[in-house]
């Protein structure tokens, strides 16, 4: 059973370089990946193409043209482009642990989706961070961290934590297993039965309302938070507004108080 890996991009070619050879380091290698791309320029496809060359390695690389911030929609045409039948999603600013994909195998189960998070980083251990880095595990490595920008806190247990230690905390943390767009896996049957993204959602939890949906639909949630580890790059959102959060929490109320679980504006148009 192939794995499709999915993660989104808008114009930050050096970032998402760096989400591919995440991928590309992984243990686990039976997977497709596939780029929704929500209308970067051609400089995105010529570092697409450098990657193919020096990975030997195919990329789908899923294109719209810039109509503003449309993160749904070229989701759902990415998912139209899966073939894997599980979904991996992550972000284009975000460096996968090389277990990362074999923990999303090892979790899967029938009825359910799995839910992960990320650890954040400054701007510039973002920035310091090269392909050999990823090919040597170094973003995950704390002494590498320090040394290079980040400052010490609690939240470092999500990079230090493993075996039972990980299992432990994945069962002890308030944190909601939800829908995460940068580190979540679900069946492809399970998200085409509630239509996949809606797209009339902008920026604002357009991630979690399509997780409601499956909730309302019978499908449970698994905790991996500190076992699927990934690394968050540091980045500005000029894209974001309240006006697009306000749009998103008036949709995701309705979602839940009417236990929707099927949107009209998502893979299928009504």
């Amino acid at each position: 059973m192939m794995f499709s890996v999915i993660f989104s991009t808008y114009n930050s070619p050096d970032w998402m370089e760096k989400t591919l050879w995440g991928l590309h380091y992984q243990t686990f290698q039976d997977f497709e990946i596939i780029i929704a791309d929500d209308g970067s320029t051609e400089e995105t496809k010529q570092r697409i193409e450098n990657f193919e060359r020096e990975s030997q390695r195919k990329v789908k690389h899923v294109w719209q043209p810039d109509e503003g911030f449309q993160k749904t929609r070229i989701l759902n045409k990415a998912l139209l482009a899966a073939e894997g039948d599980y979904i991996v999603f992550t972000d284009g600013d975000c460096i996968m642990r090389n277990d990362f994909l074999a923990v999303h195998n090892h979790y899967r189960e029938a009825g359910y989706f799995l839910s992960g998070g990320y650890f954040k980083l400054p701007m510039s251990t973002s920035k310091a961070i090269t392909r050999d880095d990823i090919a040597h595990g170094r973003p995950f490595e704390l002494d590498w961290l320090l040394a290079n920008g980040l400052t010490k806190n609690h939240k470092t247990m999500k990079l230090t934590a493993k075996g039972w230690r990980a299992k432990l905390l994945n069962a002890l943390t308030p944190t909601n297993a939800s829908w995460n767009g940068h580190n979540v896996s679900a069946w492809k049957a399970d998200i085409f039965a509630v239509n996949g993204f809606d797209e009339r959602m902008q920026y604002g939890g357009e991630d979690r309302e399509l997780g409601e949906r499956m909730f309302n639909r019978g499908i449970k949630s698994k905790q991996i938070r500190y076992s699927a580890v990934c690394v968050h790059l540091d980045h500005a959102r000029g894209y974001v507004t309240q006006e697009m959060r306000d749009k998103n929490h008036v949709i995701r109320l309705s979602t839940k108080s009417e236990k929707k679980v099927w949107t009209p504006f998502g893979i299928q148009k009504a």
